[in-house]
């Protein structure tokens, strides 16, 4: 099985506008099937820089002399670069969200679909796994995660449900966990279980977070000129995205300047999110939520 089929290659790539002897950020290398893309059109001197945190990634490191691997989360992406000597970059691609390979191993605990200890983190390396948020926040925190992150319309009683069982017993695995909320769910079982495991592991990685830090240090380190391709997996991240292309801020707020003209760091180069092909979807049904945003450095 591929660690990960990487969504709209052929079109992120092409994006991204990939010049000879440039310099370019995979900001989620994962399998390395973007990076690989990107390799092929990279000739010279250009140069690739592919970031992830999970451990398991290393082993897809292409041996390619254009290459250099970074082990870090991407929020880091301006004291990485420099470290290697580089300040600015001609195009940064992002394919957001947990890989195919995190999902299908179970006992990473990012799926409902496999009966294992709650972990979802990322960097394996992290203090903090779903067994802790699950048995040690705070109601009020459990509501907020199921709300801000899972959009989940009965947070309340979920968390309280939570709350009352955790007092019985801790909660050790994803199927305990399961049984325990059961009669907490509402509408189709498995949209509301993706829901709630989308929520934890949000949280877990500080994914929000992550992407904030990331969005303003790539505009930093991204050449006048230089292109970002963005492709993400649900409403949160696709939100903020949206509104730092469209207006340089995470509220979409506009800006005008002494003049009173709008200031925009960006050029969108596309108007709207662009969607998988029916095709690529029937091949790779977890591209069905995908939306690609692109956007230029002015």
């Amino acid at each position: 099985m591929n660690y990960h089929d990487p969504v709209m290659k052929a079109e992120s790539v092409k994006a991204l506008g990939i010049q000879l002897g440039g310099t370019y950020v995979d900001a989620t290398f994962g399998g390395g099937g973007h990076s690989r893309a990107i390799l092929e059109d990279l000739e010279g001197s250009g140069k690739l820089f592919g970031f992830d945190q999970d451990d398991d990634a290393k082993s897809n490191v292409p041996n390619d002399g254009n290459f250099i691997f970074i082990d870090s989360n991407f929020r880091f992406i301006k004291q990485y670069l420099r470290l290697h000597g580089v300040r600015e970059v001609d195009g940064i691609l992002a394919d957001l969200g947990v890989s195919s390979h995190q999902l299908n191993e179970a006992e990473r605990g990012f799926s409902f679909r496999f009966e294992a200890e709650l972990d979802m983190r990322m960097n394996q390396n992290a203090d903090i796994s779903a067994k802790e948020v699950i048995n040690e926040y705070k109601e009020s925190d459990l509501v907020r995660v199921f709300s801000e992150y899972g959009e989940i319309r009965n947070s309340k009683t979920l968390a309280k449900t939570i709350v009352t069982e955790r007092r019985l017993r801790k909660i050790e695995n994803s199927q305990d966990f399961i049984n325990m909320i059961g009669a907490d769910v509402r509408g189709k079982r498995n949209r509301y279980l993706a829901q709630v495991f989308q929520a934890i592991r949000i949280e877990v990685n500080d994914e929000m977070g992550a992407l904030k830090d990331f969005l303003t240090e790539s505009l930093e380190v991204l050449k006048p000129g230089g292109r970002l391709v963005f492709i993400s997996y649900h409403s949160l991240e696709d939100r903020l995205v949206k509104n730092f292309l469209k207006s340089g801020n995470f509220e979409g707020n506009q800006i005008k300047d002494f003049y009173g003209n709008i200031e925009r760091p960006f050029k969108l180069i596309t108007k709207r999110a662009m969607e998988p092909s029916k095709e690529e979807i029937e091949l790779n049904p977890r591209a069905r939520s995908a939306k690609m945003r692109v956007a230029e450095k002015k």
